[in-house]
């Protein structure tokens, strides 16, 4: 075998569709007061029919309810609780719901074994066009999360979002502040990067990023980047088997969170493990299942989080 090439088996609830943030590129929210909020009885049902399916990650992730908004803390709230009940059930939660202040962040660690939020693109440019009616992507605001995310010894996911408008320089200065980030705090698990992809409730007018450029964008990462910052690729957005190979050998090595839907580009359906192993395995790599924490931040949970996730590695070993 050439190496080995991770993955998350995952689903994806969401606590609410409805988001203060206008993206123009986005194919995943609604107006605020449009999406009826998830209940804990719904979700219950959604996880206990999972119990048996090999999934361990439950991805939480939201819309983003604005920080002044009457409706913040009842948000808050439903997050949280959909974070417990995910725990009670045997999963292991990764909640991703937007900027959250370093209060929000430090009770949702209680409840999640890791977080995330994708930086995007760190260049102001941006602000004035798919940015322009999207008040939480303002740079610093994000950079901030995963300066308190490393504070907090939160393991986390970030990324980039390529072909929105940015400059080739744009990405090379996103990812430098990353890798920063991680030689002071050292809590990035993984760098996502992630390829702009045209879908059907976007305004945004713009090609899809070009796949032949994926390589060359991760090889580069790859040298910028510490080497325990994982480079993970949504695999259901690289359409060509050999390009996703390509994106491999130049140096990716997790494909993320594999479930029935990806909420985020909901007109790319995600490829099944099998269908995947169909692919890499000729190329000699062999698919892993993973969890949502890597083994050397274990230490940074709470007694009872490490409780769960070492069941979850005994079960990955027998």
């Amino acid at each position: 075998m050439t190496g080995i090439i991770t993955y998350s088996p995952a689903y994806t609830l969401v606590p609410t569709y409805e988001c203060f943030n206008r993206c123009s590129y986005c194919n995943f929210r609604t107006d605020p007061g449009q999406s009826p909020w998830m209940t804990l009885e719904s979700a219950a049902k959604i996880l206990k029919g999972l119990q048996k399916q090999g999934v361990c990650e439950i991805l939480i992730l939201s819309g983003e309810v604005h920080p002044r908004s009457p409706h913040r803390n009842a948000w808050f709230e439903r997050i949280y609780q959909l974070c417990q009940l995910a725990l009670e059930l045997g999963f292991l939660p990764h909640t991703n719901a937007g900027p959250l202040s370093f209060a929000e962040m430090e009770r949702l660690k209680t409840v999640n074994v890791s977080m995330g939020l994708m930086l995007e693109q760190l260049t102001p440019e941006l602000l004035q066009t798919v940015h322009r009616h999207a008040p939480s992507k303002i740079p610093q605001l994000r950079l901030q999360q995963l300066e308190w995310a490393g504070k907090l010894q939160i393991p986390f996911t970030t990324g980039l979002l390529l072909g929105i408008g940015e400059t080739e320089t744009d990405w090379w200065d996103t990812l430098e502040a990353i890798a920063t980030l991680q030689r002071r705090w050292g809590h990035i698990q993984e760098v996502i990067l992630q390829p702009h992809s045209p879908g059907s409730q976007q305004s945004f007018d713009a090609p899809a990023f070009n796949p032949h450029q994926m390589p060359a964008v991760i090889s580069k990462a790859r040298k910028i980047l510490p080497l325990d910052i994982t480079i993970q690729i949504p695999p259901n957005l690289v359409l060509d088997p050999q390009w996703l190979l390509a994106c491999i050998e130049a140096g990716a090595r997790d494909l993320g969170g594999i479930s029935p839907k990806d909420e985020v580009n909901p007109d790319y359906p995600h490829l099944s493990a099998p269908q995947l192993i169909k692919i890499l395995e000729p190329a000699g790599w062999q698919l892993v299942p993973r969890l949502p924490i890597y083994s050397q931040y274990d230490r940074w949970l709470t007694s009872q989080l490490q409780t769960s996730v070492r069941q979850w590695r005994r079960i990955r070993k027998g």
